[in-house]
């Protein structure tokens, strides 16, 4: 059965988001250099994505629920589900988090920059040791910056 696809662009203080996927998944955000105009999805999975990015960026949401396209190996998932329960407003680095997971601080940073989901699967919460590391998403390091910030700013996790 094939799925339409579809695509929105969320308007946010770190700039435009894009998303896109189907009726079933959400396929990829894209934190974008250049501004786009707003676009609202029609799509479930997408409109879902884009209700909790807006409520994330409002400060109302630290824990997103959405269908994310699965990853396509084991390792994957594991590594995923790693970055995704980094709590909100924490931090871990890159060493820090490859223990946990049995692996390389360089695997962390290589699954990182190849990470789909940014600020859904929240890659920006992990440090270089004694720096903030790097991030491919937006405008890099001013972009994870500025998540980070937002998170410290409405206070530790709950």
């Amino acid at each position: 059965m094939a799925y339409a696809r579809d695509w929105g662009v969320v308007t946010t203080p770190i700039g435009s988001i894009r998303i896109e996927g189907d009726d079933r998944y959400l396929d990829r955000i894209a934190i974008l250099t250049q501004a786009e105009p707003g676009r609202r999805p029609d799509r479930p999975a997408l409109l879902a994505a884009a209700e909790q990015l807006e409520a994330f960026f409002a400060g109302a949401l630290r824990d997103f629920d959405l269908a994310l396209k699965p990853a396509a190996t084991p390792r994957g998932r594991e590594l995923r589900q790693g970055l995704v329960d980094v709590p909100f407003g924490s931090t871990l680095s890159y060493g820090g988090l490859a223990r946990a997971l049995n692996s390389s601080p360089r695997a962390i940073g290589q699954f990182c920059s190849r990470n789909p989901f940014p600020i859904v699967v929240p890659c920006h919460r992990i440090l270089a040791t004694g720096a903030i590391g790097h991030y491919s998403a937006g405008s890099g390091i001013p972009t994870k910056q500025w998540l980070l910030d937002h998170e410290r700013r409405l206070g530790a996790p709950r």
